[in-house]
């Protein structure tokens, strides 16, 4: 795919996604959405990218939905294979009626690789949601966020109701929502929305530096196996699932090529080189979910 409204880069086993519509502010639409989707496509089947950032070029992240289109601009009637019926109800169980931000951070939550999000300026709606199901968010000092749905009478979206409350607590996501005021770095840091704040020339260098912290030290499998581990775990209802896929990790990575190198490199006081591959190591048991369908 050719890409018009993002940017992909690959450097030192880190891609960068840039939001590229700085004109626009970054301002969300159906061919960044799929943009994106597809980068993070090239990221899974890439083994020499070990750590994503996300940001945006200009002055902003993403100031939200393109809403050019006016009051239309939320309404299904018009798209092709409308779930808007002739008589005017809806039918929700068609491709068409699906978020398409919730498209884009369901396609984030099943990355094998950890995401880093450099929040360089407004991310306000979509701009910030897209952040919630990413591992680590840094904000420059200059950012202002907002869900701002309710001032737009409409609902959050990108499956924020599953991600926000399990980042910040319910009491805090509610409160945010329900006001949709837009709020400063230091406030999204308070809240534990985001993990630190940073000048605007600081912001870059620390997400890099945070992405090589991982790159150059851990295995690529493990990250890729912790990451699932965690974010699916928030959904078990007892510690006991977690117990069964712990131990069929340690029992079946014990017996890995990376466990000899990660052990040797430890006694020999050396870097690592973790030979497994994403693409090929992953254990027998993985996926140990079956994804859950629209309908």
């Amino acid at each position: 795919m050719v890409y018009e409204e993002i940017s992909y880069t690959v450097a030192n086993h880190v891609a960068t996604i840039m939001l590229n519509r700085p004109d626009k502010l970054n301002a969300f639409t159906v061919r960044m959405m799929t943009e994106m989707i597809d980068a993070f496509d090239q990221v899974d089947a890439d083994d020499e990218v070990r750590v994503v950032i996300v940001t945006g070029a200009g002055r902003a992240f993403c100031a939200g939905a393109d809403l050019e289109s006016g009051t239309a601009s939320f309404d299904a009637a018009g798209l092709e294979d409308s779930p808007v019926r002739p008589d005017g109800s809806l039918d929700y169980s068609k491709a068409s009626a699906r978020d398409g931000g919730g498209l884009l951070t369901l396609r984030i939550y099943r990355c094998l690789k950890p995401v880093i999000a450099a929040i360089n300026g407004p991310a306000v709606g979509i701009g910030a949601t897209m952040t919630l199901p990413m591992d680590i968010r840094l904000a420059s000092d200059g950012a202002r966020i907002g869900f701002v749905f309710a001032r737009r009478g409409i609902v959050s979206e990108a499956a924020s109701s599953f991600f926000l409350p399990r980042v910040v607590g319910i009491s805090q996501a509610l409160e945010w929502c329900f006001s949709g005021r837009v709020f400063n770095a230091a406030e999204a840091r308070a809240g534990g929305l985001v993990k630190d704040v940073l000048s605007a020339e600081a912001l870059l260098p620390t997400a890099h530096a945070l992405a090589q912290e991982i790159a150059q030290n851990s295995a690529p499998v493990s990250v890729a196996l912790l990451r699932q581990m965690m974010w699916r775990g928030l959904g078990m209802a007892d510690p006991m699932e977690a117990h069964r896929i712990d131990s069929r990790g340690i029992l079946s990575r014990g017996r890995s090529k990376d466990v000899a190198e990660g052990v040797s490199a430890f006694l020999e006081k050396r870097q690592p080189a973790f030979p497994d591959k994403v693409s090929a190591d992953m254990p027998d048991y993985f996926p140990w979910w079956e994804e859950p369908e629209y309908h």
